[in-house]
C-alpha cells in the first residue's frame, strides 16, 4: 500500500475532513514538494495513498497538517498566534516493501501520532 495518512479531530470527534495537507520530501537539508491535498470527509487523502509500493522511495519525508486553518473553519475561536498552526512530521522510509501509515489525532492544543498499519 505504500504511504498514507488519516487525521482525526479530537475535539470533535470526527475525522478532519477540509484540512489542509502538504507532503514533502527531505534530505540533503532541503525539503521538496510532492503534493498537497485537502482531507475528505473520512480525513483522508481524496486520491488513495500518497505513494503506492512501486512509487515507494526509501527516504525521509514531512508531512504538514494546516491545524489552526482547519480548526478556524469549524468555527472555534483560536488564539492570535494559535498554540498549534501547522504541525510537521518528520518520518523515515525504510522498507519500501512495506506499509507506512501516518496517522495524526489532533485538537487546537495537542497531536499524537504513530506508525499505523
Amino acid at each position: 500500500m505504500g504511504l498514507s495518512t488519516h487525521v482525526l479531530d479530537t475535539m470533535h470527534g470526527t475525522p478532519a475532513g477540509g484540512m489542509a495537507v502538504e507532503l514533502y520530501a527531505t534530505g540533503g537539508g532541503q525539503a521538496t514538494l510532492v503534493k498537497r491535498f485537502v482531507l475528505n470527509a473520512d480525513g483522508r487523502n481524496p486520491d488513495g495513498p500518497l505513494f503506492d509500493n512501486a512509487s515507494l522511495k526509501q527516504g525521509t519525508y514531512r508531512l504538514v497538517f494546516d491545524v489552526a486553518a482547519y480548526f478556524r473553519a469549524r468555527g472555534v475561536d483560536l488564539p492570535d498566534p494559535p498554540f498549534l498552526d501547522r504541525v510537521s512530521l518528520d518520518f523515515g522510509i525504510a522498507h519500501v516493501d512495506q506499509h507506512y501509515h501516518v496517522p495524526l489525532l489532533v485538537s487546537p492544543w495537542s497531536y499524537s501520532t504513530y506508525r499505523g498499519s
